[in-house]
């Protein structure tokens, strides 16, 4: 007999609460992967469109895996993708990841794309997925889209300059910094530089009352991500499944003496 879910508060109100959240970033097509995330107790998983697959049919699988399991999901979308951002929010994500936001103006077209009029410009249909096919209410669908999670990332020099302004942007919910472009963008320096602007970066967040996402490779990464005051802990799942395969291969064996 399967095991009913309990349908958990929105992520946006469990940070609001105060709540510490776990999730996995996954780029591959997977709805195992996605519902073993689930029956694991992970919060969210964030689906990769930008630097994965962005097959909305392969999307929609997974969303129902999540579900079934009260799974909340968030997709990381590619740069300027306002139609990728509606078909997503349509199906029913709880939320969108919006990569290389440089600026306010970048982080105001992010929430403008996320979210329906007034302080956005999102399409008002109520017979999607996100819609329960038309069965709920304008208002009640209105009322539910108020719960969707808007991230901003921080991936340039630039942006972590700007980032109390990106932050303070209304309508962006969290920030995450992205270390690899950050370094690639900064012509990759040594750690102690990016350490550093993605501490001020962070700092910034935290000032404008936003959640900070941290993108870790382990769980030790993950404590010292959770001291450092990060609410959004999100395991690279690469990282984590390539540590997992290389410990399962035996070490070489000694060549023979003489």
């Amino acid at each position: 007999m399967t095991a009913q879910v309990t349908r958990r508060p929105s992520l946006k109100r469990r940070l609001a609460a105060g709540e510490r959240l776990h999730g996995a970033l996954l780029r591959l097509q997977s709805e195992t992967l996605v519902e073993m995330a689930g029956v694991a107790g992970l919060d969210y998983v964030v689906l990769d469109c930008e630097h994965g697959p962005a097959d909305m049919t392969a999307l929609q699988h997974h969303l129902t895996a999540a579900a079934a399991q009260g799974l909340d999901v968030l997709v990381r979308v590619g740069m300027a993708e306002p139609a990728l951002v509606l078909r997503c929010l349509d199906l029913g994500v709880a939320g969108i990841v919006h990569p290389h936001v440089d600026c306010a103006e970048d982080a105001r077209r992010a929430v403008a794309a996320d979210r329906y009029p007034p302080l956005g410009q999102r399409g008002f249909a109520t017979y999607s997925r996100a819609g329960r096919f038309g069965t709920v209410t304008a208002r009640e669908h209105l009322a539910a889209s108020e719960d969707t999670l808007v991230v901003a990332m921080i991936e340039t020099e630039r942006a972590c300059a700007a980032a109390g302004e990106i932050a303070a942007t209304k309508g962006v919910d969290a920030i995450l910094v992205g270390p690899s472009d950050l370094a690639a963008d900064c012509g990759f320096p040594g750690p102690d530089v990016i350490g550093g602007l993605t501490g001020s970066a962070h700092r910034a967040a935290r000032e404008a009352g936003r959640a900070v996402m941290t993108i870790v490779p382990s769980t030790a990464a993950a404590r010292g991500a959770e001291e450092a005051g990060a609410q959004l802990i999100l395991f690279n799942m690469a990282a984590v499944l390539m540590d997992t395969f290389r410990s399962l291969v035996p070490p070489a064996a000694e060549p023979p003496a003489g």
